[in-house]
């Protein structure tokens, strides 16, 4: 038997990073500060990928694709966008390699320098905005509504599978409307569709809210974000959606014709989840034993174990064993039979639990005689004996309890470490043992970055629809009329 995982009690990072290379999700790459996402944890991804752009569908959004490639000059034209990512920008300058005189290698040809250096992209706006000048003339034109899957660069110093990589992948929206008031129920609309996404799929309960200023987006006008709790009390961000206001449209030019015969500038909203997820599927619900995966997100949702000795064993549990798999599939349930020699029943159940598979089935000669099989659920680690009568029907409905309960879990998580917090000495000493803490802040940049420079937590958000509640900034001690979110975050 392979030497346990780190416990998330001892060591969570550590706990983390192993575990990602124990359940094959993916491993660091040749390339500094990239990841390979192994075809276990891209069929995580794949999931994901095809819920959401199915949620995007439903309201109205068209995929397309934009380069990769962005000129330096179009990062210049919105001020405040260049300067919140010039520091992550990687620049191809040259176009062209050829061997070194010496023989040592390839070497950069100086005399195949670009024009002007093109930026990897690290989000779109500007490419996407310089488009849609050319597509965009008239009310009739709008509202603009498009997806693009893809990957983007942010060079990273410090990294972190899934978590922090220097090349990511993601879904970006990028939406064109005729009124401030339509882009911005667009923003409010996609923040909710990430919502529930991120419950409903994720089993993983967030918070609605508003960033503040300083968190904002660069170039953005405004920042709505849903806020995640891992296990270790730590925030994290688990989807933006921004409204841009015409703040690319001005800088890129992009009018057009109202109803009542006058130019405008077109409003813009973007928003955007990325690969960051997994880490968030990961932190949130696994544990010592290796991944808990919810049902509707698990590539493999039931796997079957036949207990053999011998092939005419094996032939007579898979003649009873191979019109189950045909009912599950046909219910929508993925699948898997493990009829594989190489390892004993123990490991493979072992091996299941670790990569999260939430419904195992084992059927031995004995079951096949009773016309019982054995079901352990991966949430509860629990096992009963069932007749396979009526077997479908149980495990559809077993995995929609194992959703729910993997959701109940986290929520109560979240709940007994959210903690209200009225004076600094308090904060400093809750925040120290991590968790979400409820309290007042004045409003001002300077006395969130004094709280941000004194403990390391930064406002994760101001909450949506949040109960006004008086009282004094936990800092300053002036007045607030309501509490934020305050976390140490990833």
């Amino acid at each position: 038997m392979a030497k346990a995982i780190p416990s998330r009690s001892e060591n969570y990072s550590e706990w983390y990073n192993e575990l990602i290379k124990r359940a094959d999700l993916a491993e660091n790459s040749a390339v500094r500060g990239c990841m390979v996402i192994k075809p276990y944890g891209f069929s995580i991804w794949e999931k994901m990928q095809r819920a959401l752009d199915d949620m995007f569908k439903e309201t109205g959004h068209s995929n397309a694709y934009f380069p990769l490639f962005i000129p330096k000059s179009y990062l210049s034209k919105e001020a405040s966008h260049v300067e919140g990512f010039a520091k992550e920008c990687a620049v191809v300058t040259h176009y062209r390699l050829k061997n070194a005189e010496d023989g040592s290698g390839v070497i950069v040809d100086p005399e195949a320098k670009l024009e002007e250096e093109l930026i990897v992209r690290p989000t779109s706006e500007t490419v996407i905005w310089s488009t849609y000048k050319n597509w965009i003339q008239s009310y009739r034109d709008l509202p603009l509504l498009i997806n693009q899957w893809a990957n983007v660069v942010r060079w990273e110093m410090r990294t972190r599978i899934f978590l922090r990589t220097s090349e990511f992948l993601w879904q970006e929206g990028h939406t064109a409307h005729s009124t401030a008031k339509e882009a911005q129920e667009e923003t409010a609309q996609m923040l909710n569709v990430y919502a529930t996404f991120a419950e409903e799929w994720m089993a993983l309960p967030v918070i609605r809210g508003t960033k503040t200023a300083n968190e904002r987006f660069a170039g953005a006008d405004d920042t709505l974000c849903i806020e995640a709790m891992m296990q270790d009390g730590k925030a994290l961000q688990a989807g933006t959606s921004h409204f841009l206001g015409q703040n690319f449209a001005k800088a890129f030019d992009v009018k057009f014709l109202t109803k009542d015969n006058q130019q405008d500038y077109v409003w813009g909203t973007s928003w955007g989840v990325s690969t960051r997820l997994m880490g968030a599927l990961i932190m949130a619900h696994s544990d010592d034993d290796g991944l808990v995966l919810p049902p509707k997100l698990a590539p493999i949702q039931v796997v079957i174990i036949p207990i053999f000795r011998n092939d005419e064993q094996l032939d007579k549990l898979s003649e009873r064993i191979n019109p189950l798999i045909k009912e599950l599939r046909k219910a929508g349930i993925s699948v898997k039979y493990d009829t594989s020699d190489a390892n004993k029943p123990g490991w493979k159940f072992a091996e299941y639990e670790l990569r999260g598979v939430p419904v195992r089935l084992a059927m031995g000669m004995r079951d096949l005689e009773n016309q019982t099989v054995e079901i352990a659920r991966r949430d509860l680690k629990t096992k009963e004996t069932i007749s396979v009568d009526g077997l479908v029907g149980h495990i559809q409905n077993l995995l929609d309890e194992i959703q729910t309960n993997i959701y109940a879990r986290a929520a109560k998580f979240r709940e007994e470490n959210t903690f209200k917090v009225d004076s600094f000495d308090a904060f400093r000493e809750q925040i120290e043992k991590g968790g979400f803490l409820m309290a007042h802040w004045d409003g001002t940049a300077e006395t969130e970055e004094a709280i941000k420079e004194e403990t390391k937590a930064t406002i994760r958000c101001i909450p949506l629809n949040a109960e006004p509640e008086e009282g004094t900034c936990v800092y300053s001690g002036k007045p607030s009329k309501q509490r934020v979110v305050f976390a140490r975050a990833y």
